[in-house]
């Protein structure tokens, strides 16, 4: 009866995984009103996860429906600290063009300073959500062995997914706000 089981939950996961990709994609779309702002967001996500990919590896857990709960979690903090990067940019640089500073010294600033606002948010939250997950980590009480599996890839991408937020996604926004120059054409 276990293997059905494992069949059945593998054959419903490979609905609900892209399912869920796809809502988080339309939503992702609906706040930012661009279709690369949410492109970005969604191609964050595989780098994220590398971080809990390489802790089950680690600890030579398998990957296992509990494991990809532990993914789709892991994947929702991932575009949560993405969405704020991003937003802290957005606004970063909305305030710059305000005041009608649009070069790309301007750009630069607003992105260090967007960055730096959320080192300390992105550093207690991850903080927190670790502090949550050691104790599962290392429980061994009932229903422990299910439960680490779900925590493992949560914990592991706690050191991707925050690495990647801070350094990533502020690099691709300039490449994709730097204004576009004209290509010399040499006189020959």
């Amino acid at each position: 009866g276990q293997f059905e089981f494992l069949e059945r939950a593998t054959a419903k996961l490979k609905i609900v995984v892209p399912c869920t990709l796809m809502i988080i994609f339309v939503l992702l779309y609906l706040i930012f009103k661009r279709f690369e702002e949410a492109a970005l967001i969604m191609a964050t996500l595989p780098f994220a996860l590398v971080g809990g990919i390489w802790l089950l590896y680690l600890l030579s857990y398998n990957l296992s429906v509990a494991a990809a709960v532990g993914f789709i979690a892991l994947a929702g903090v991932s575009a949560e600290f993405g969405v704020i990067m991003l937003l802290y940019l957005k606004h970063a640089w909305e305030e710059r063009k305000a005041q009608g500073k649009t070069d790309e010294d301007s750009l630069l600033d607003a992105i260090r300073e967007g960055a730096v606002l959320r080192v300390r948010p992105k550093a207690m939250t991850v903080a927190v959500i670790l502090a949550g997950l050691f104790p599962i980590m290392w429980g061994t009480g009932t229903g422990s062995e299910v439960m680490q599996r779900i925590a493992a890839p949560m914990v592991g991408g706690m050191i991707t997914a925050p690495l990647l937020s801070m350094f990533v996604i502020p690099a691709v926004y300039l490449l994709m706000r730097r204004q576009r120059r004209p290509v010399p054409t040499g006189s020959g």
